[in-house]
């Protein structure tokens, strides 16, 4: 069984940012942003989803964090669309429901090759958790799906703590994208009747 695994390394004059992803992992994470809530959610992701995921990157944090966040996202959906390949014998689609105390985070998602995007997060405008800008959650997530080409929906049915908000659409997001990813023993066929993704 071919190993689903990719490394991106993308520079740029803001951000310089290496990610290795292997899908059939062990949810292993060696992750440095700079950020330490960012940190922490990444290494959830590996962790929830079952990803070896190793993230090195430095950036403009003297700034701000918004090109880092981004350009992490962007290398890390681009590693993802990678590592599928052309995405034959996939699950395809994944939805999860995942509560962090009174946070409670619906995450649906669609490995199309179409990008889309749609998020309710708005109340995390404007809050900081630690050195991490709440707002970012959504933009990193908008650049994930794009370079992924994932159709991504995430809706917030509860929460007031912004901390456990993101942390719950982050597991939630990897407990989905797991389910899109597994392998579903039904032979090697694109799950698509266009015969391609």
């Amino acid at each position: 069984m071919k190993t689903r695994r990719a490394e991106v390394h993308r520079v740029t004059s803001e951000t310089d940012i290496a990610v290795t992803l292997k899908l059939d992992g062990a949810g292993a994470a060696e992750v440095s942003t700079g950020i330490g809530f960012l940190d922490h959610m990444l290494e959830l992701f590996a962790h929830h989803g079952g990803f070896d995921l190793v993230v090195a990157a430095h950036g403009d944090l003297d700034v701000d964090g918004h090109h880092t966040v981004e350009d992490i996202g962007l290398a890390l959906g681009q590693a993802l669309k990678e590592a599928l390949g052309d995405k034959r014998g996939i699950r395809r689609y994944g939805s999860f429901l995942l509560p962090m105390d009174e946070a409670l985070a619906m995450v649906v998602l669609d490995l199309s090759g179409r990008p889309y995007f749609v998020h309710d997060l708005q109340l995390l405008a404007g809050v900081r958790i630690g050195e991490f800008d709440g707002d970012l959650t959504a933009h990193f997530l908008r650049s994930l799906s794009t370079q992924a080409g994932m159709t991504l929906h995430v809706r917030l049915l509860a929460g007031s703590d912004a901390h456990h908000i993101v942390e719950a659409v982050f597991k939630g997001v990897a407990r989905a994208l797991a389910q899109a990813c597994e392998r579903h023993g039904r032979g090697d066929a694109v799950p698509s009747t266009k015969g391609t993704l």
